[in-house]
């Protein structure tokens, strides 16, 4: 009987000891996956940031050529309003010219 119960006895205290194992298992394993995912949300972040760069830098270039394009038919209409015919020009010149002589 005394040799029943010391076998339960070293049964618990290897059961114990196991557990104990797989606890301390349990917990490394738990430790390493929250470190590779603060790693891998760590690098989905920077690579948000360098995609929000890209995407923020292609947004200035648009803008930039939307400038530019706007800017030049801006130019073209300005230049189509004010153009002056050259005989009209050449007409005004003169009475200019007429104007100032006969006040002189």
């Amino acid at each position: 009987m005394r040799e029943t119960i010391q076998k339960m006895l070293d049964a618990e205290t290897e059961a114990k000891r196991l557990l104990a194992e797989a606890e301390a298992e349990a917990e490394r394993t738990r430790a390493d996956a929250r470190k590779r995912a603060q790693e891998t949300v760590e690098r989905s972040r920077k690579e948000g940031a360098g995609e929000s760069a890209k995407l923020v830098e292609s947004a200035v270039q648009g803008a930039e050529r939307e400038r530019a394009s706007r800017l030049q038919e801006a130019t073209a209409r300005i230049e189509a309003e004010t153009k002056i015919d050259p005989t009209l020009h050449r007409q005004a010149v003169e009475a200019i010219v007429r104007a100032v002589c006969s006040k002189a």
